[in-house]
């Protein structure tokens, strides 16, 4: 189990009025809505579902192709060719799975209680199937058995549609089944319960240890027919009595049978809850009567509404498809985790009720999102990015481990390193999101001071950090990216402090976040191991994951030293200074595009999407294509971030280099193919680079249209040469959110050859540090 490390320039071409366009030229065409592929990272290792969900929804209703091993983190995976059933919960490109929730088997012939293997799937009660069809809000397979299978959701509830040939047929529950890291791998769980109402509900309950150790799920189910027969199964597959109306134990399971399957559709209808059935039984409200069309309808309605933020035009058909399925998977989580009535189980593990209007929310893969992900939804859904920064305050004070990492269904899971959940504040705060930062400020500070305040497996190494300045390599895991990362973390608690008026906390937190120059050894211009004894590894080689070749103790992230180097998003100006100036620096990111492409025998799969050593498949470097303009190269840039859009995205299901990880894959995609990038989140402002369409349209703020026009653009043309904001010059090779929050339009003209278009010390962007 990877537990803490989970995880072609541009095709087509533009009008050939574009070619040699000139500031002031009318866009080809007008922007429009594309449809997105839902299949698109479903394969190779992007690990997303193409089942139905809401936006941001709690109920993931999606076919389970396979419940073991990495590339069944999200439960579908395209090669798989067999379809277990349709479970209630999915994570969307992890690196780590879990949930799974609630499995629904329509089938005919005799009862199957195991699901075989994809190898041999008439072993079980998997099925082959045909006629795939995903959209969003709505599925549909063919099942081998004859059984169409169609589903749709609301926030909290599936709803299945299930049409079977005629004669007789069965739905089994399977609620043993969840995510294994092998198909041996023992998954502890306990209490759990099925039972069956005198009303008909089937409802049920369940604790499941696996990433989120010990999180609970509750379900009710309705179903439009009245089964002929149910039978009911224990542990070990042993039958319940007959007549039994329910059965406890640990992996338990149901069947429903019907004599006559196919004498109408039989609708099935699943709340969900991780409070108590009662909660679960209140989601079904959202789903009135078995309309399952109408929820359907309403679904889609959605769905449309929320893709029609951002539209675009130019580019080839493949690249706008490519937009529209990154749009959908940015906006399917972090995921709702309260119950209609407001309730919600903190990460105390206390169940607590939420003020009117407010929501809590699950899987933040805080260590990938805070980086585009937080930042597009406080540009085109700020109502979100501020539900978002309440529920993390709330996190904040509620967990034992103050600021968030990786909280997943009411349980930290300490997952990859830091608490960059102190980044999304640190960012909403500094983009005017209103919110009570002071109130997480306690918890914070506890973090952020005490040595002896609890850590989580992503904290750990503090005291240390506190007395030295950096986490030695010789005592704790994966020290270089720790050290780097909470000095990042520092500098956005800085901004916290300040929010919170607590001045010396700040400043001596803003001295601390130069704790990055103590794990990068100027001599030799890597980050590079170093030991209590201050002493560093030797002989040193940047390709290596650390100095010990055991493939669980690192010294960097699910990284290398190369990718590592790279890691200082808030200090840009100090890192330059610190490598010898511009010149320098930009050699060496000229030599991280530019070096062999090699990697360890030793290198998790999450190192993927190599240029050189850069990795464009995990997220420790993202920002790195851009910081070419911060030494007055922006054109290397501009280069670099055409070529990513192009080589690292497809519209296939090996579409994704890497994991998705909940979005910020896709969200990377989206703010580049516009022209901008956030590279420190935390100062509020945008790094210019290449827009990848001719127009687009992005609906900000409050009503407000952002307008971005490429002028001239072209396969061959990736150059900036101007730029116009609302018509006027704009020297700047960056710009403020407050100046796109509030809509306008923005030209670009490119070209075939570089420019001098923000090269000037004094155009070039803003860093914790300036030129």
């Amino acid at each position: 189990m990877i537990r803490a490390n989970r995880r072609e320039l541009l095709g087509g071409s533009a009008l050939a009025a574009f070619a040699a366009a000139i500031p002031g030229v009318g866009r080809a065409q007008s922007p429009a809505a594309t449809e997105p592929d839902l299949f698109v990272g479903s394969g190779g290792h992007g690990h997303t579902f193409p089942g139905a969900t809401m936006p941001f929804g709690m109920v993931q209703l999606s076919p389970d192709t396979n419940n073991a091993g990495w590339d069944a983190c999200s439960g579908y995976h395209q090669s798989d060719r067999s379809i277990m059933g349709f479970s209630h919960t999915h994570l969307s490109g992890t690196g780590i799975g879990d949930m799974l929730d609630v499995l629904v088997v329509p089938t005919r012939g005799p009862l199957k209680l195991q699901a075989g293997t994809p190898e041999n799937p008439s072993a079980g009660y998997r099925q082959r199937y045909s006629g795939e069809h995903a959209e969003p809000g709505y599925y549909r397979v063919k099942l081998e058995s004859g059984v169409l299978a169609e589903l749709t959701v609301t926030e909290r509830t599936g709803l299945h549609r299930y049409t079977f040939p005629a004669g007789a047929g069965h739905i089994l529950i399977d609620f043993a089944h969840c995510k294994q890291e092998s198909a041996d791998e023992p998954i502890r769980i306990e209490n759990a319960s099925l039972a069956l109402g005198e009303d008909g509900m089937l409802s049920g309950s369940r604790q499941v240890f696996r990433w989120a150790e010990g999180r609970h799920i509750h379900f009710a189910m309705h179903l439009s027919r009245k089964p002929d027969r149910v039978q009911f199964f224990g542990d070990g597959d042993t039958a319940a009595p007959a007549g039994a109306r329910g059965v406890s134990g640990h992996r338990l399971k149901v069947a429903l049978f019907f004599d006559d399957a196919g004498s109408a559709p039989i609708l099935v209808k699943t709340g969900i809850s991780a409070v108590d059935v009662a909660g679960a039984r209140d989601a079904l409200a959202e789903a009135p009567g078995w309309a399952f069309d109408a929820a359907c309808t309403a679904a889609r309605r959605t769905w449309a509404e929320t893709l029609d933020r951002v539209r675009v035009s130019g580019g080839t058909q493949a690249q706008r498809t490519i937009m529209a399925s990154a749009l959908y998977h940015a906006f399917m989580g972090p995921t709702l985790f309260s119950d209609r009535d407001g309730r919600y189980v903190g990460l105390d593990q206390q169940v607590r009720t939420l003020p009117a209007g407010e929501r809590a929310y699950s899987a933040y893969s805080l260590w990938d999102t805070y980086r585009a992900l937080h930042p597009l939804m406080t540009l085109v859904r700020p109502d979100m990015a501020q539900r978002f920064v309440h529920d993390l305050i709330r996190q904040t004070q509620q967990s034992p481990y103050g600021p968030p990492t990786w909280p997943l269904q009411g349980f930290e899971t300490g997952c990859m390193n830091g608490t960059h959940s102190v980044v999304v504040l640190a960012e909403a705060y500094r983009k005017g999101i209103p919110a009570d930062y002071a109130a997480a400020w306690p918890n914070i500070r506890k973090h952020a001071f005490d040595p002896g305040f609890k850590d989580s497996r992503a904290t750990l190494g503090r005291e240390p950090y506190f007395r030295l300045g950096y986490v030695p390599a010789d005592k704790v895991k994966e020290s270089v990216s720790r050290t780097q990362e909470y000095a990042y973390d520092d500098h956005a608690m800085a901004i916290l402090a300040d929010a919170a008026g607590a001045k010396a906390d700040a400043a001596a937190l803003r001295q601390r976040s130069g704790n990055w120059r103590n794990v990068i050894d100027a001599k030799i211009g890597f980050a590079r191991p170093r030991f209590a004894d201050g002493s560093w590894w030797a002989p040193y080689d940047p390709v290596q994951l650390g100095h010990m070749p055991e493939p669980r103790w690192r010294d960097y992230t699910e990284a290398n030293g190369w990718q590592a180097t790279f890691l200082n998003q808030h200090d840009i100006y100090g890192m330059i200074a610190h490598f010898g100036g511009d010149a320098a620096y930009e050699a060496k990111l000229d030599a991280l595009f530019n070096a062999p492409s090699t990697l360890p025998a030793n290198a998790p799969p999450d190192i993927a999407g190599l240029v050189g050593q850069y990795a464009h498949g995990n997220e420790p470097d993202q920002h790195a294509p851009y910081l070419y303009a911060f030494v007055g190269t922006p054109w290397k840039t501009q280069a670099m971030v055409r070529r990513l859009c192009v080589e690292m995205y497809k519209d296939d299901p090996d579409g994704v280099i890497g994991n998705d990880d909940c979005g910020q894959m896709s969200a990377w995609f989206i703010l580049s193919a516009l022209g901008f990038y956030p590279v420190d989140p935390t100062t509020g402002v945008y790094v210019f680079g290449a827009p990848l369409f001719d127009t687009a349209e992005v609906r900000v703020g409050a009503g407000k249209l952002l307008r971005v026009n490429a002028i001239g653009n072209a396969p061959d043309r990736p150059y900036v040469q101007s730029v116009r904001w609302n018509g006027r010059p704009w020297t700047r090779n960056w710009i403020a959110h407050r100046d796109l929050i509030a809509g306008g339009t923005l030209e670009f003209v490119m070209g075939a050859a570089p420019s001098r278009f923000g090269t000037a010390k004094a155009d070039r962007p803003p860093s914790a540090t300036k030129a």
